[in-house]
């Protein structure tokens, strides 16, 4: 699903989109070191579970500092570059052609000091729990300002349509220090969304919006 976003031309949409690199490890743990250096990927990377199965292992997150540890991590997963975004991510749900935006605390910036006096894989909390919200705390501006709407309305637009999919969100991130540089770090389908502020009525509203397209069709093929 990521790759899809790694295909859009959004350039036009006040701001860039993108992902970060990433690289898939399906066994031999022994085999991970060499295979992020042919990849060329630059360390920390962020580790996660390749099969999402609801359970609470599937959500886990390790982030791995050099390159001698990763051969200690457990296939099958995704290796994704880790991109400092100021501790906030941006929960993007799509319910139909509705979007709803909210903000979450994230993981925290990594520095070029922590990055040559931390070895090995350090596993990292859950970041995306509706306990983790941003949307009420005292942030800087810069951190804090959501991405533009007519960007997130052609990326909804463009993501449904090659996912094929009405309900989903997108966990995405601003680079620190660009104002206009967005990354898409995870795509989840039908996710939980009683962490949305009033989904009762948007998603009454989105069923009601499909029995009234069908019942349309069907008058005027009658």
């Amino acid at each position: 699903m990521l790759e899809g976003v790694a295909d859009l031309n959004l350039s036009d949409c006040y701001g860039k989109v993108g992902v970060p690199r990433q690289l898939v490890i399906t066994k031999d743990p022994l085999s991970i070191p060499d295979a992020v250096t042919k990849a060329g990927l630059t360390l920390p990377l962020v580790a996660k579970p390749l099969v999402v199965d609801g359970s609470a292992k599937s959500h886990e997150l390790s982030l791995a500092y050099d390159q001698f540890s990763l051969s200690k991590l457990n296939p099958p997963l995704v290796l994704q570059e880790f991109v400092n975004h100021g501790g906030v991510l941006f929960k993007v749900y799509i319910v139909g052609e509705m979007i709803k935006v909210m903000r979450r605390f994230s993981l925290p910036d990594v520095n070029k000091h922590e990055i040559l006096n931390n070895a090995g894989v350090f596993r990292v909390p859950r970041v995306s729990c509706a306990a983790a919200s941003a949307d009420d705390v005292d942030l800087d501006p810069v951190i804090a300002e959501l991405p533009p709407r007519p960007l997130l309305e052609r990326l909804g637009r463009d993501l449904r349509r090659r996912l094929g999919l009405r309900l989903f969100n997108i966990d995405m991130i601003r680079e620190h220090g660009m104002r206009d540089r967005y990354y898409v770090i995870d795509i989840n389908y039908f996710p939980g969304y009683g962490k949305m502020p009033g989904y009762e009525h948007i998603f009454t509203d989105f069923l009601l919006s499909l029995v009234q397209s069908k019942y349309k069709r069907r008058l005027s093929n009658s």
